[in-house]
């Protein structure tokens, strides 16, 4: 997504001079500035080279002053203001391991494939992000984390896409391959062109090219505490991506929810790109949502402990809608305390970005979101003309949608068979390449064991296992035939 262009009309001074011989800022461009109090972005004009005063008034005349501004006000106004108690997420909301039976499992599987085969469900990939933790400037779905096959993130979720669709098109006695489930891929202006070449390189990974869409994540400017620009170069605005909740307006001004509509998808299955074992167009999970009936449905893994930095779905105020709160902004004492109940933590639902939408909810969402302007605000180190200073960037969050939804439903399911997540390092304590390798390497062991597969290794079982490729299995289903009785040496790849 870009900034829609603010086009200047007025005649100024500059108004017979070409781009290269603008000797003050043009008038009309600067009494906008000063409306909104940025005319500061104009102070070192003197100091410009002709080439960059034209970068300078390019790159202003880009930006949507008047929305920008409302969302300055509007956050930091937002700030310090009393919010609703929190209460915990009602039993009732919530489908927990435990309590799911075979049969309702069954049902949903159906239901899911069904929608599926009818061209209902689309997938929205969140892929803004560089692997820059991880030592990589690539984008993070780009990243091997050392499997057997060496496939990348990017290439794990697009054949389990193809999995699924081959699962409906079986359900639906259509063959193999009358079912197409589209996927949308939210890039940032850091990642949009190397994600692009990384998928034709790889030639959509058996994915037919018309069914991808990429699109691109806003920026918005940095700002300081007063809330006004900072300046990374003389001639440039310090921007940022505006957070993985930029996806709704996004999405509007893409007019992807347009596009949507017009294919006929009525569900959207959202997640992040950084989960090794994501189960991308979960047909139980969508069968699930659409049982409901409910707007809005969230994945969820119970929390491991109290102190655990995740972030946990809550009831803001009494009978209000179920949202997210931090970990930073959940106060210890109630981190603590127990169900009676239950035994389980009273806040214990943590958020682990596997999400579903209606189309007609996104639609709610993305304009929710922009008329009321309200973005969170980090405190971080800006590069600017003096150097790197503390200021404030804007972002969005995924979970800001929750507030808006009129009924929301939470599906728990087990971290070891759906949430490896990839954000650190390897060398760091938790959530690295190595812990997610073997996260998946034990699930698929249990998968080949318990469809009469043999396992031979010669490290401690531990530390290694066996890699089965999405296109065998998505969650392993149909893997008697090629395991039963086989013997197999680990580490390696089981595939067709």
């Amino acid at each position: 997504m870009r900034e829609p262009t603010m086009v200047v009309t007025a005649m100024d001074s500059n108004a017979q001079l070409g781009p290269t011989e603008m000797s003050a800022p043009p008038q009309a461009l600067l009494e906008r500035l000063k409306d909104y109090g940025q005319e500061d972005a104009f102070a070192l004009w003197d100091e410009l080279s002709p080439e960059e005063r034209h970068l300078l008034v390019k790159e202003i005349e880009s930006l949507d002053l008047s929305r920008i501004d409302r969302v300055i006000r509007c956050s930091l106004r937002s700030q310090g203001l009393p919010v609703a108690a929190i209460e915990p997420v009602p039993e009732s909301c919530v489908s927990t391991v435990e309590e799911r039976t075979m049969g309702e499992k069954e049902r949903w599987w159906k239901m899911g494939l069904k929608a599926i085969s009818d061209g209902k469900l689309a997938v929205l990939l969140l892929s803004g992000g560089q692997g820059t933790r991880l030592g990589s400037s690539d984008p993070k779905g780009c990243f091997n984390i050392g499997l057997p096959s060496g496939k990348s993130l990017f290439q794990l979720q697009a054949e389990r896409i193809l999995c699924v669709q081959r699962l409906a098109a079986q359900a639906m006695n259509e063959g193999g391959g009358s079912v197409q489930i589209h996927w949308y891929i939210m890039t940032s202006p850091f990642t949009d062109d190397a994600t692009r070449k990384f998928f034709e390189s790889h030639r959509y990974f058996g994915l037919e090219a018309d069914q991808i869409t990429f699109f691109q994540q806003g920026t918005i400017p940095c700002i300081s505490k007063d809330g006004r620009f900072i300046m990374e170069t003389p001639f440039r605005v310090a921007k940022a991506p505006d957070g993985n909740g930029g996806v709704y307006s996004a999405l509007k001004y893409s007019r992807l929810l347009e596009d949507m509509a017009t294919r006929g998808i009525k569900y959207i299955d959202c997640y992040g790109v950084d989960n090794a074992l994501v189960r991308v167009a979960d047909p139980t999970f969508l069968g699930y949502f659409i049982d409901k009936g409910v707007a809005a449905a969230a994945k969820v893994v119970r929390k491991a402990y109290p102190q655990e930095k995740v972030g946990v779905f809550v009831r803001r105020g009494k009978g209000g809608p179920l949202t997210v709160v931090e970990y930073s902004e959940l106060d210890p004492s109630l981190a603590s305390v127990i169900n009676q109940q239950t035994g389980r933590l009273r806040f214990c639902w943590s958020n682990v970005c596997l999400h579903m939408f209606t189309l007609d909810f996104l639609n709610q969402v993305a304009n929710g979101l922009e008329k009321d302007s309200v973005y969170h605000l980090a405190e971080k180190k800006i590069p600017s003309v003096h150097g790197y200073t503390m200021g404030l960037k804007l972002e969005q969050f995924i979970f800001d949608a929750f507030p808006y939804a009129p009924s929301t439903a939470l599906f728990e399911v087990l971290r070891d068979e759906e949430f490896a997540p990839v954000k650190n390092a390897n060398g760091s304590n938790y959530d690295t390449p190595d812990s997610a390798r073997l996260l998946v390497l034990r699930l698929h062991s249990r998968w080949v064991v318990a469809a009469g597969g043999f396992l031979t290794h010669s490290v401690p079982l531990y530390a290694t296992g066996v890699e089965v490729s999405p296109l065998c299995s998505y969650a392993g289903e149909n893997l008697e035939a090629i395991c039963r009785g086989r013997t197999f040496h680990a580490p390696c790849e089981i595939s067709f």
